[in-house]
């Protein structure tokens, strides 16, 4: 498998040979399976004694004569907290029973967080599809609604631009009517998700991917190397992806090992 191969300013230079990488099938599944798996959920639980805390009694007693008993009153053996009395007349209101006002949850979360196994093979696999999902026009117009046709996916750059002001005018140049869906936008939510902590909400934008030897920085790009780059990051299948000619070269070394 083939793709073109830039240089820093977004110039065709030549074909450049793809890993095996690309050209294996793509699991949906287990890259769906992993970044379920891959998920951190933060354990939650409420207060050990959160509705337990009244002064109300166990089961009252229904026998003749007991002290505060329910003997006559034709009410049920909830435990209940006395408000108030009069001599023997006692005004009792339900409490700590998860039917009462202010009383414990029946089934409340235990503060477990159960973790989701995935085998080392499928994780591997996993990883894999989501590399080769990037080469694939399919994924790629099946994850971006405006895309219906591109072209020299991914991008391979031989060195990328120093600046991030040359790096989005290659990109543009490349992918010219599709460049909208490389850039990150950050908008206003709507609806009330602005007054919750969630005001914002952006897109991901182009991932670039580079060898473990390169530390290129520019700002609202998402830069990873080879080892930082994980299943979210390629999840949902058919990120538009730029890799380094570097990046490929370090892809086949791994390969042979």
């Amino acid at each position: 498998m083939k793709a073109t191969l830039y240089d820093s300013k977004g110039s065709k230079k030549s074909q450049i040979e793809l890993p095996k990488i690309f050209s294996m099938k793509v699991r949906e599944d287990l890259a769906a399976k992993y970044f379920e798996a891959d998920k951190f959920i933060q354990p939650y639980a409420p207060f050990r004694e959160a509705g337990m805390r009244q002064s109300a009694s166990g089961t009252i007693s229904h026998q003749r004569h007991d002290w505060k008993g329910h003997y006559g009153k034709g009410i049920s053996r909830v435990p209940r907290k006395t408000m108030s009395r009069r001599g023997t007349q006692f005004f009792w209101v339900g409490a700590n029973i998860p039917g009462s006002r202010g009383g414990r949850k029946a089934h409340p979360p235990k503060g477990i967080g159960k973790e989701k196994k995935i085998n080392k093979k499928e994780i591997q696999l996993a990883i894999n599809s989501g590399f080769a999902a990037t080469a694939q026009e399919k994924f790629l117009v099946q994850r971006y609604s405006s895309l219906d046709k591109i072209e020299n996916t991914p991008l391979i750059f031989e060195a990328l631009p120093e600046k991030t002001k040359e790096l989005v005018s290659s990109i543009k140049s490349i992918l010219k009517e599709n460049s909208g869906i490389a850039f990150r936008k950050k908008t206003v939510r709507a609806g009330k998700g602005k007054l919750r902590g969630r005001k914002y909400k952006s897109n991901a934008g182009i991932l670039i991917i580079t060898s473990n030897k390169e530390n290129p920085k520019f700002k609202s790009f998402d830069v990873k190397t080879l080892s930082e780059v994980t299943i979210s990051d390629l999840y949902p299948l058919g990120r538009l992806t730029i890799f380094t000619k570097q990046a490929l070269e370090q892809l086949n070394e791994e390969e042979k090992k």
